[in-house]
């Protein structure tokens, strides 16, 4: 791809350095084809899809970083930041999709071709800190009776959010310190897998003596009551007959 980037250093022996650049002097521009458009204020780039997108044409589904052979253009002005648009055709079919950039809300927007797959984030819907909107932000510092009734609503969020924040203290504060709460769960598997191995030792001993080949179920409360009420008596009884 080298040759393809204007990096050749090769310059022949006719040519002068008056006659200007390696590229003036073979007519080509320093970007070669990616520049054929370039009198009309469009430039070739590899352009990347920013979200998940639906194609208008065959309805298929374009996902966030295909990429495409793109020409961009500027279109306009957003204060002193450039607005570009970007032309691609679609890799399923003809169509041609259109998107341009979204300075003020640092997004892309689809012009034509394509509707955007919308899967986003919402941040009140899982109790997260938002950020105030720009607008809210503007009234805030002109609106002096605005100002006192959201600051009103922030002591009370804070308020009712105090328990919570405090609990969510004492866990963090319980378990700074790595170490022993590591220690604390190491002794705790520790003589939890110790209690396992001693009940296992004492249902082989139990099998052993009876003779038997079965699984043996964990002793519950119900099971020891149970047998504390059972009697062992014999089925038959024997009747001793005494002769004087």
């Amino acid at each position: 791809m080298g040759e393809r980037k204007g990096v050749n250093k090769y310059y022949p022996p006719d040519w002068r350095p008056e006659m200007g650049s390696i590229n003036k002097y073979h007519g080509t521009h320093a970007l070669r084809e990616r520049a054929n458009k370039l009198h009309l204020g469009i430039l070739i780039i590899r352009f990347e899809m920013p979200y998940n997108i639906w194609c208008d044409g065959c309805k298929n589904h374009i996902g966030m970083g295909v990429r495409y052979n793109a020409e961009k253009t500027k279109v306009g002005m957003y204060y002193s930041t450039p607005v570009y648009q970007f032309r691609f055709k679609c890799v399923y079919c003809p169509t041609y999709i259109v998107m341009k950039t979204d300075p003020g809300n640092l997004d892309y927007v689809i012009v034509s071709g394509a509707k955007r797959q919308e899967r986003r984030w919402d941040p009140l819907e899982n109790e997260q800190v938002v950020p105030e909107e720009k607008s809210t932000t503007q009234k805030l510092a002109t609106d002096a009776m605005f100002k006192l009734e959201h600051g009103e609503k922030d002591a009370m969020k804070s308020k009712n959010a105090a328990p919570v924040i405090d609990r969510l203290q004492d866990q963090r504060e319980r378990w700074r310190d790595d170490y022993a709460s590591n220690r604390l769960l190491r002794d705790q598997f520790r003589a939890a897998k110790n209690d396992l191995k001693e009940k296992a030792a004492i249902d082989a001993a139990l099998l052993s003596k009876s003779s038997l080949e079965i699984k043996l179920l964990p002793q519950s409360d119900d099971d020891a009551k149970v047998a504390s009420l059972l009697r062992l008596n014999p089925t038959q009884s024997r009747t001793y007959l005494f002769y004087l």
